[in-house]
Protein backbone atom coordinates (compact mmCIF):
# COMPACT_ATOMS: atom_id res chain seq x y z
CA UNK A 1 0.00 0.00 0.00
CA UNK A 2 1.11 3.47 -0.97
CA UNK A 3 2.36 5.60 1.94
CA UNK A 4 0.55 8.82 1.44
CA UNK A 5 2.91 11.63 1.23
CA UNK A 6 4.27 13.31 4.52
CA UNK A 7 3.24 10.42 6.55
CA UNK A 8 6.13 9.76 8.87
CA UNK A 9 7.41 5.79 8.47
CA UNK A 10 6.78 3.86 11.64
CA UNK A 11 9.04 0.98 12.88
CA UNK A 12 7.24 -1.98 13.86
CA UNK A 13 7.88 -2.55 17.62
CA UNK A 14 10.18 -5.55 18.69
CA UNK A 15 9.52 -8.67 19.16
CA UNK A 16 9.60 -9.58 22.49
CA UNK A 17 12.16 -12.67 24.14
CA UNK A 18 10.22 -15.33 25.61
CA UNK A 19 8.95 -15.05 28.66
CA UNK A 20 11.00 -18.37 29.57
CA UNK A 21 14.15 -16.68 29.01
CA UNK A 22 13.20 -13.61 30.86
CA UNK A 23 15.18 -13.96 33.79
CA UNK A 24 14.66 -10.89 36.22
CA UNK A 25 17.24 -8.68 35.43
CA UNK A 26 18.74 -6.80 32.53
CA UNK A 27 18.54 -8.59 29.13
CA UNK A 28 19.91 -7.57 25.71
CA UNK A 29 17.09 -8.15 23.31
CA UNK A 30 18.71 -6.44 20.42
CA UNK A 31 22.62 -7.13 20.82
CA UNK A 32 24.66 -6.84 17.58
CA UNK A 33 27.89 -6.81 18.14
CA UNK A 34 28.72 -7.80 14.41
CA UNK A 35 27.30 -4.53 13.52
CA UNK A 36 29.84 -1.59 14.04
CA UNK A 37 27.15 1.06 14.71
CA UNK A 38 25.86 -0.60 17.73
CA UNK A 39 29.22 -1.84 19.05
CA UNK A 40 30.32 1.73 18.79
CA UNK A 41 27.18 2.95 20.38
CA UNK A 42 27.75 1.88 23.76
CA UNK A 43 28.43 -2.36 22.77
CA UNK A 44 32.05 -2.11 22.96
CA UNK A 45 31.36 -0.96 26.70
CA UNK A 46 28.88 -3.30 27.28
CA UNK A 47 30.81 -6.38 26.16
CA UNK A 48 33.94 -5.32 28.22
CA UNK A 49 31.99 -4.96 31.34
CA UNK A 50 30.56 -8.41 31.38
CA UNK A 51 33.98 -9.92 30.62
CA UNK A 52 35.83 -7.72 33.35
CA UNK A 53 33.11 -9.04 35.95
CA UNK A 54 32.77 -13.08 34.09
CA UNK A 55 36.89 -13.27 34.12
CA UNK A 56 36.38 -12.44 38.14
CA UNK A 57 34.05 -15.30 39.20
CA UNK A 58 35.84 -17.58 37.00
CA UNK A 59 39.34 -16.71 38.28
CA UNK A 60 37.71 -17.57 41.94
CA UNK A 61 36.19 -20.78 40.39
CA UNK A 62 39.45 -21.84 39.48
CA UNK A 63 41.02 -20.80 43.18
CA UNK A 64 38.67 -22.59 44.37
CA UNK A 65 38.28 -25.57 42.07
CA UNK A 66 41.93 -26.04 43.03
CA UNK A 67 42.18 -25.47 46.86
CA UNK A 68 42.57 -28.74 47.64
CA UNK A 69 45.85 -29.18 45.86
CA UNK A 70 47.66 -26.75 48.90
CA UNK A 71 45.46 -28.71 51.74
CA UNK A 72 46.30 -31.58 50.93
CA UNK A 73 50.35 -30.54 50.98
CA UNK A 74 49.28 -29.90 54.78
CA UNK A 75 46.77 -32.63 55.81
CA UNK A 76 49.84 -34.80 57.71
CA UNK A 77 50.61 -31.42 60.02
CA UNK A 78 46.95 -31.78 61.61
CA UNK A 79 47.10 -35.15 62.01
CA UNK A 80 45.33 -36.64 58.84
CA UNK A 81 47.40 -39.48 57.39
CA UNK A 82 45.45 -40.95 54.11
CA UNK A 83 48.65 -41.82 52.29
CA UNK A 84 49.31 -41.69 49.20
CA UNK A 85 46.21 -43.28 47.17
CA UNK A 86 43.87 -41.61 49.37
CA UNK A 87 45.20 -38.35 49.12
CA UNK A 88 45.49 -38.79 45.13
CA UNK A 89 41.77 -39.04 45.67
CA UNK A 90 41.57 -35.90 46.90
CA UNK A 91 42.89 -34.04 44.30
CA UNK A 92 41.30 -36.14 41.04
CA UNK A 93 37.95 -36.43 42.48
CA UNK A 94 37.77 -32.09 42.21
CA UNK A 95 39.03 -32.27 38.49
CA UNK A 96 36.71 -35.12 37.88
CA UNK A 97 33.42 -33.61 39.13
CA UNK A 98 34.43 -29.69 37.16
CA UNK A 99 34.72 -32.17 34.09
CA UNK A 100 31.50 -33.34 34.31
CA UNK A 101 29.62 -30.29 34.69
CA UNK A 102 31.08 -28.52 31.93
CA UNK A 103 28.82 -29.31 29.42
CA UNK A 104 25.71 -28.64 32.07
CA UNK A 105 27.10 -25.41 32.63
CA UNK A 106 27.72 -24.33 29.09
CA UNK A 107 23.85 -25.03 28.66
CA UNK A 108 22.94 -23.08 31.76
CA UNK A 109 23.84 -19.58 30.06
CA UNK A 110 20.99 -20.11 27.63
CA UNK A 111 18.68 -21.41 29.69
CA UNK A 112 18.78 -18.79 32.76
CA UNK A 113 20.93 -15.98 31.15
CA UNK A 114 24.72 -14.95 31.93
CA UNK A 115 23.61 -12.37 34.76
CA UNK A 116 21.96 -14.90 36.30
CA UNK A 117 23.98 -18.27 36.06
CA UNK A 118 27.24 -16.40 36.47
CA UNK A 119 25.43 -15.23 40.53
CA UNK A 120 24.33 -18.75 41.08
CA UNK A 121 27.58 -20.16 39.73
CA UNK A 122 29.49 -18.63 41.84
CA UNK A 123 27.16 -18.21 45.20
CA UNK A 124 27.45 -22.19 44.84
CA UNK A 125 31.34 -22.06 46.19
CA UNK A 126 30.45 -21.28 49.00
CA UNK A 127 29.66 -24.83 49.72
CA UNK A 128 32.96 -25.97 49.49
CA UNK A 129 34.19 -23.39 51.57
CA UNK A 130 32.22 -24.12 54.49
CA UNK A 131 32.21 -27.91 54.18
CA UNK A 132 36.34 -27.44 54.17
CA UNK A 133 36.26 -24.97 57.39
CA UNK A 134 34.11 -28.08 59.33
CA UNK A 135 36.24 -30.57 58.03
CA UNK A 136 39.82 -29.56 59.44
CA UNK A 137 37.95 -27.83 62.38
CA UNK A 138 36.89 -31.18 64.31
CA UNK A 139 39.22 -33.65 65.49
CA UNK A 140 38.20 -37.34 63.71
CA UNK A 141 36.49 -36.11 60.56
CA UNK A 142 36.07 -39.25 58.41
CA UNK A 143 37.86 -39.41 54.92
CA UNK A 144 34.59 -39.50 53.50
CA UNK A 145 33.75 -35.85 54.42
CA UNK A 146 36.99 -35.10 53.07
CA UNK A 147 36.34 -36.67 49.66
CA UNK A 148 32.82 -34.99 49.69
CA UNK A 149 34.34 -31.39 50.37
CA UNK A 150 37.00 -32.25 47.50
CA UNK A 151 33.79 -33.40 45.37
CA UNK A 152 31.88 -29.61 46.06
CA UNK A 153 35.28 -27.82 45.03
CA UNK A 154 34.46 -29.39 41.52
CA UNK A 155 31.64 -26.28 41.34
CA UNK A 156 34.67 -24.28 40.55
CA UNK A 157 35.43 -26.42 37.81
CA UNK A 158 32.12 -25.92 35.91
CA UNK A 159 32.62 -21.87 35.89
CA UNK A 160 35.29 -22.48 32.91
CA UNK A 161 32.50 -23.84 30.50
CA UNK A 162 29.61 -21.03 31.37
CA UNK A 163 31.98 -18.42 31.07
CA UNK A 164 33.59 -18.97 28.25
CA UNK A 165 30.06 -19.49 26.18
CA UNK A 166 28.26 -16.36 27.84
CA UNK A 167 31.24 -14.32 26.83
CA UNK A 168 31.29 -15.81 23.43
CA UNK A 169 28.12 -14.25 22.66
CA UNK A 170 28.91 -10.34 24.05
CA UNK A 171 32.31 -9.90 21.11
CA UNK A 172 32.38 -9.82 17.26
CA UNK A 173 33.54 -12.94 16.02
CA UNK A 174 37.06 -10.55 15.01
CA UNK A 175 37.32 -10.01 18.80
CA UNK A 176 36.46 -13.10 20.28
CA UNK A 177 39.92 -14.60 20.01
CA UNK A 178 41.13 -11.87 22.34
CA UNK A 179 38.36 -11.95 24.76
CA UNK A 180 38.12 -15.28 24.69
CA UNK A 181 41.88 -15.73 25.80
CA UNK A 182 41.91 -13.06 28.61
CA UNK A 183 38.65 -14.63 29.95
CA UNK A 184 40.70 -17.97 29.88
CA UNK A 185 43.99 -17.09 31.08
CA UNK A 186 42.57 -14.67 34.17
CA UNK A 187 40.44 -17.76 35.35
CA UNK A 188 43.42 -20.35 34.93
CA UNK A 189 45.45 -17.75 36.86
CA UNK A 190 42.77 -18.29 39.98
CA UNK A 191 45.11 -21.71 40.40
CA UNK A 192 48.06 -19.96 40.80
CA UNK A 193 46.42 -17.37 43.63
CA UNK A 194 45.17 -19.79 45.47
CA UNK A 195 48.89 -21.95 45.09
CA UNK A 196 50.48 -18.39 46.61
CA UNK A 197 47.99 -17.01 48.65
CA UNK A 198 46.85 -20.23 51.22
CA UNK A 199 50.20 -21.46 52.08
CA UNK A 200 50.55 -17.65 53.47
CA UNK A 201 47.80 -17.28 54.92
CA UNK A 202 47.18 -20.76 56.91
CA UNK A 203 50.23 -19.91 58.18
CA UNK A 204 48.92 -16.81 60.36
CA UNK A 205 49.14 -17.22 63.86
CA UNK A 206 50.43 -20.16 65.42
CA UNK A 207 50.79 -23.68 63.94
CA UNK A 208 48.74 -24.40 60.88
CA UNK A 209 45.75 -23.03 60.65
CA UNK A 210 43.78 -24.73 57.36
CA UNK A 211 40.36 -23.27 57.98
CA UNK A 212 41.85 -19.99 56.95
CA UNK A 213 42.21 -21.86 53.43
CA UNK A 214 38.16 -21.87 53.25
CA UNK A 215 37.46 -18.28 55.22
CA UNK A 216 40.01 -16.64 53.05
CA UNK A 217 37.80 -17.44 50.13
CA UNK A 218 34.14 -16.64 51.53
CA UNK A 219 34.05 -12.60 51.43
CA UNK A 220 35.37 -12.90 47.84
CA UNK A 221 32.40 -15.51 46.91
CA UNK A 222 30.17 -13.34 48.42
CA UNK A 223 31.66 -9.78 46.61
CA UNK A 224 31.80 -12.08 43.17
CA UNK A 225 28.23 -13.12 43.02
CA UNK A 226 27.16 -9.70 44.05
CA UNK A 227 28.68 -8.12 41.38
CA UNK A 228 27.86 -10.18 38.53
CA UNK A 229 24.12 -9.47 39.85
CA UNK A 230 24.66 -5.76 40.15
CA UNK A 231 26.28 -5.50 37.07
CA UNK A 232 26.44 -8.26 34.19
CA UNK A 233 23.90 -8.53 31.46
CA UNK A 234 22.01 -11.29 29.51
CA UNK A 235 21.54 -11.56 25.85
CA UNK A 236 18.44 -12.81 25.19
CA UNK A 237 19.52 -14.34 21.74
CA UNK A 238 21.22 -17.19 23.15
CA UNK A 239 19.39 -20.24 23.04
CA UNK A 240 20.45 -24.15 24.14
CA UNK A 241 21.52 -25.47 20.30
CA UNK A 242 21.67 -29.27 20.45
CA UNK A 243 21.59 -29.39 16.74
CA UNK A 244 25.16 -28.08 17.12
CA UNK A 245 26.46 -30.58 19.87
CA UNK A 246 24.89 -33.57 18.13
CA UNK A 247 26.69 -32.74 14.72
CA UNK A 248 30.32 -31.80 16.74
CA UNK A 249 29.59 -35.35 18.59
CA UNK A 250 29.64 -36.97 14.97
CA UNK A 251 32.56 -35.13 13.66
CA UNK A 252 36.22 -37.00 13.79
CA UNK A 253 37.91 -33.43 14.18
CA UNK A 254 35.85 -33.06 17.41
CA UNK A 255 37.65 -36.31 18.59
CA UNK A 256 41.04 -35.40 17.14
CA UNK A 257 40.88 -32.19 18.73
CA UNK A 258 40.11 -33.01 22.12
CA UNK A 259 42.75 -35.46 22.27
CA UNK A 260 44.97 -32.96 21.45
CA UNK A 261 43.29 -30.74 23.56
CA UNK A 262 43.54 -33.37 26.86
CA UNK A 263 47.64 -33.05 25.97
CA UNK A 264 47.65 -29.12 26.40
CA UNK A 265 44.75 -28.35 29.02
CA UNK A 266 44.24 -31.74 30.26
CA UNK A 267 48.04 -31.29 31.24
CA UNK A 268 47.90 -27.88 32.64
CA UNK A 269 44.92 -28.95 34.95
CA UNK A 270 46.80 -32.50 36.22
CA UNK A 271 50.20 -30.76 36.67
CA UNK A 272 48.33 -27.84 38.55
CA UNK A 273 46.63 -30.26 40.83
CA UNK A 274 49.35 -32.58 41.14
CA UNK A 275 52.43 -30.09 41.34
CA UNK A 276 53.03 -29.41 45.08
CA UNK A 277 52.08 -33.10 46.14
CA UNK A 278 54.67 -34.31 43.43
CA UNK A 279 57.22 -31.84 44.81
CA UNK A 280 56.61 -32.80 48.68
CA UNK A 281 56.84 -36.44 47.77
CA UNK A 282 59.69 -36.31 45.01
CA UNK A 283 62.02 -33.92 47.04
CA UNK A 284 61.28 -34.69 50.64
CA UNK A 285 63.76 -32.10 51.85
CA UNK A 286 63.14 -29.58 49.92
CA UNK A 287 59.52 -29.28 51.36
CA UNK A 288 59.72 -25.33 51.59
CA UNK A 289 59.74 -24.94 48.58
CA UNK A 290 56.25 -26.47 47.80
CA UNK A 291 55.57 -22.77 48.09
CA UNK A 292 57.12 -21.81 45.12
CA UNK A 293 54.47 -24.21 43.14
CA UNK A 294 52.13 -21.09 42.07
CA UNK A 295 54.61 -20.44 39.87
CA UNK A 296 53.82 -23.26 37.56
CA UNK A 297 50.51 -22.48 37.09
CA UNK A 298 51.14 -18.36 37.08
CA UNK A 299 53.77 -18.76 33.74
CA UNK A 300 51.03 -21.14 32.02
CA UNK A 301 48.48 -19.40 32.22
CA UNK A 302 49.86 -15.73 31.14
CA UNK A 303 51.37 -18.02 28.25
CA UNK A 304 48.18 -19.17 26.86
CA UNK A 305 47.25 -15.43 25.22
CA UNK A 306 50.66 -16.08 23.29
CA UNK A 307 49.99 -19.66 21.67
CA UNK A 308 46.26 -17.92 20.09
CA UNK A 309 48.71 -14.74 19.08
CA UNK A 310 51.03 -16.77 17.32
CA UNK A 311 48.79 -19.20 15.71
CA UNK A 312 46.96 -16.26 14.08
CA UNK A 313 50.31 -16.15 12.70
CA UNK A 314 52.19 -18.94 11.40
CA UNK A 315 48.72 -21.54 11.95
CA UNK A 316 47.68 -23.33 15.40
CA UNK A 317 48.84 -27.00 13.55
CA UNK A 318 51.99 -25.57 13.64
CA UNK A 319 52.07 -23.85 16.75
CA UNK A 320 50.37 -27.33 18.73
CA UNK A 321 52.96 -29.25 16.57
CA UNK A 322 56.33 -27.90 17.69
CA UNK A 323 54.57 -27.64 21.37
CA UNK A 324 53.97 -31.56 21.56
CA UNK A 325 57.74 -31.42 20.57
CA UNK A 326 59.01 -28.98 23.36
CA UNK A 327 56.77 -31.35 25.64
CA UNK A 328 58.44 -34.80 24.88
CA UNK A 329 61.75 -33.04 25.97
CA UNK A 330 60.24 -31.17 28.92
CA UNK A 331 59.24 -34.61 30.07
CA UNK A 332 62.42 -35.93 29.76
CA UNK A 333 63.89 -32.64 31.55
CA UNK A 334 61.59 -33.56 34.71
CA UNK A 335 62.73 -37.46 34.14
CA UNK A 336 66.45 -36.21 34.25
CA UNK A 337 65.52 -34.38 37.28
CA UNK A 338 64.12 -36.98 39.36
CA UNK A 339 66.65 -39.58 38.41
CA UNK A 340 69.80 -37.27 39.36
CA UNK A 341 67.48 -35.72 42.44
CA UNK A 342 68.78 -32.36 41.25
CA UNK A 343 66.31 -30.39 42.28
CA UNK A 344 66.24 -27.30 39.92
CA UNK A 345 66.37 -28.98 36.87
CA UNK A 346 63.17 -30.38 38.10
CA UNK A 347 61.50 -27.55 38.80
CA UNK A 348 62.88 -25.54 35.69
CA UNK A 349 61.80 -28.17 33.46
CA UNK A 350 58.14 -28.80 35.52
CA UNK A 351 58.01 -24.86 34.79
CA UNK A 352 58.71 -24.99 31.31
CA UNK A 353 55.92 -27.88 30.79
CA UNK A 354 53.16 -25.24 32.47
CA UNK A 355 54.90 -22.60 29.96
CA UNK A 356 54.33 -25.07 26.94
CA UNK A 357 50.87 -26.52 27.89
CA UNK A 358 49.59 -22.90 28.17
CA UNK A 359 50.94 -22.11 24.35
CA UNK A 360 49.12 -25.22 23.51
CA UNK A 361 46.50 -24.29 25.10
CA UNK A 362 46.00 -21.36 23.10
CA UNK A 363 47.04 -22.95 19.82
CA UNK A 364 44.58 -26.06 20.16
CA UNK A 365 41.34 -23.14 20.92
CA UNK A 366 42.30 -21.41 18.12
CA UNK A 367 42.47 -23.99 15.61
CA UNK A 368 38.98 -25.38 16.27
CA UNK A 369 36.82 -22.64 14.43
CA UNK A 370 39.60 -22.76 11.29
CA UNK A 371 38.88 -26.31 10.95
CA UNK A 372 35.33 -26.12 11.16
CA UNK A 373 35.25 -22.70 8.73
CA UNK A 374 36.78 -25.22 6.32
CA UNK A 375 34.74 -27.93 6.81
CA UNK A 376 31.57 -26.11 6.51
CA UNK A 377 32.69 -23.84 3.40
CA UNK A 378 33.40 -27.82 1.61
CA UNK A 379 29.96 -28.93 2.40
CA UNK A 380 28.62 -25.87 1.03
CA UNK A 381 30.63 -26.03 -2.13
CA UNK A 382 28.77 -29.54 -2.61
CA UNK A 383 25.44 -27.89 -2.02
CA UNK A 384 25.45 -24.46 -3.57
CA UNK A 385 24.52 -23.18 0.04
CA UNK A 386 24.80 -19.57 1.24
CA UNK A 387 28.28 -18.11 2.97
CA UNK A 388 26.36 -16.03 5.27
CA UNK A 389 24.56 -19.44 6.23
CA UNK A 390 27.78 -21.52 5.93
CA UNK A 391 29.83 -19.06 8.43
CA UNK A 392 26.73 -19.18 11.02
CA UNK A 393 26.75 -22.91 11.00
CA UNK A 394 30.41 -23.07 10.70
CA UNK A 395 30.43 -21.00 14.60
CA UNK A 396 27.19 -22.85 16.08
CA UNK A 397 29.33 -26.16 15.71
CA UNK A 398 32.73 -25.03 16.61
CA UNK A 399 31.04 -23.49 19.67
CA UNK A 400 29.83 -26.82 20.45
CA UNK A 401 33.25 -28.65 20.14
CA UNK A 402 34.60 -26.10 22.18
CA UNK A 403 32.48 -27.54 24.72
CA UNK A 404 33.05 -30.85 24.30
CA UNK A 405 37.19 -30.28 24.13
CA UNK A 406 36.73 -28.36 27.32
CA UNK A 407 35.13 -30.97 29.48
CA UNK A 408 37.28 -34.01 27.34
CA UNK A 409 40.44 -31.89 28.14
CA UNK A 410 39.55 -31.74 31.87
CA UNK A 411 38.76 -35.44 32.01
CA UNK A 412 42.41 -35.47 30.73
CA UNK A 413 43.45 -33.77 33.99
CA UNK A 414 42.08 -36.85 35.82
CA UNK A 415 44.00 -39.31 33.91
CA UNK A 416 47.05 -37.51 34.42
CA UNK A 417 46.46 -37.53 38.36
CA UNK A 418 45.65 -40.95 37.86
CA UNK A 419 48.70 -41.88 36.18
CA UNK A 420 50.48 -40.24 39.02
CA UNK A 421 48.96 -41.77 41.83
CA UNK A 422 49.20 -45.34 40.38
CA UNK A 423 53.28 -44.36 39.56
CA UNK A 424 53.43 -43.19 42.78
CA UNK A 425 51.40 -46.47 44.58
CA UNK A 426 54.22 -48.46 43.13
CA UNK A 427 56.78 -48.95 45.94
CA UNK A 428 60.21 -47.49 45.23
CA UNK A 429 59.43 -46.08 41.61
CA UNK A 430 58.60 -42.78 42.21
CA UNK A 431 56.67 -40.80 39.31
CA UNK A 432 59.16 -41.67 36.31
CA UNK A 433 56.45 -44.60 35.11
CA UNK A 434 54.20 -41.37 34.86
CA UNK A 435 56.97 -39.37 33.41
CA UNK A 436 57.28 -41.68 30.74
CA UNK A 437 53.38 -42.81 29.52
CA UNK A 438 53.24 -38.61 29.32
CA UNK A 439 56.58 -38.61 27.16
CA UNK A 440 54.56 -41.48 24.92
CA UNK A 441 51.50 -39.79 24.94
CA UNK A 442 53.10 -36.35 23.69
CA UNK A 443 54.47 -38.09 20.89
CA UNK A 444 51.13 -39.72 19.84
CA UNK A 445 50.00 -35.83 20.28
CA UNK A 446 52.37 -35.03 17.89
CA UNK A 447 51.64 -37.69 15.41
CA UNK A 448 47.69 -36.68 15.30
CA UNK A 449 48.70 -33.40 15.21
CA UNK A 450 51.17 -34.13 11.75
CA UNK A 451 48.55 -36.77 10.06
CA UNK A 452 45.40 -34.49 10.55
CA UNK A 453 46.40 -31.23 9.68
CA UNK A 454 49.66 -30.81 8.64
CA UNK A 455 50.73 -33.49 6.19
CA UNK A 456 48.68 -31.78 3.52
CA UNK A 457 46.88 -28.22 3.37
CA UNK A 458 43.21 -29.00 5.40
CA UNK A 459 42.00 -25.32 5.67
CA UNK A 460 40.85 -23.36 3.08
CA UNK A 461 42.58 -19.63 2.87
CA UNK A 462 39.84 -17.83 4.51
CA UNK A 463 37.88 -18.42 7.10
CA UNK A 464 33.99 -17.23 6.14
CA UNK A 465 33.81 -13.45 7.51
CA UNK A 466 37.67 -13.37 8.58
CA UNK A 467 41.10 -12.84 7.36
CA UNK A 468 43.31 -15.22 6.12
CA UNK A 469 43.60 -17.98 8.60
CA UNK A 470 45.43 -21.18 8.88
CA UNK A 471 45.26 -24.35 10.81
Amino acid sequence: MARAPGTATTTPPPTPAPEAFRWRGRWLDHWEPENPRCWRGGGRATAWKNLVFSVFAEHLGFSVWTLMSIVVVHLDSVGYDFGVGRTFWLLIVPNLVGAALRVPYTFAVPLLGGRAWTTLSSSLLLIPCLMLAHAVTNEGTPYWFFLLTAAAMGFGGGNFSSSMANISFFFPEHRKGLALGLNAAGGNLGVAVSQLLVPVVIGLGTGTNLAYAALMWMPVVIVAATCAWAFMDSVTAARPDGNSYRSALRNRHTWVMSVLYIGTFGSFLGFSFAFPTLISMSFTDHGEYVSLAFLGAAIGSVTRPLGGWLSDRIGGARVTLWTFVALVLGALGVLAGVSREDFPLFFGAFVALFVLTGIGNGSTYRMIPVIFAAEAERAAGNRGTDPAVVAASARRQAGAVVGVCGAVGAFGGVLINLVFRSSLDDAGAGIRPALLVLVAFYVGCLAATWWFYLRRRFAVDREPGLPHARV
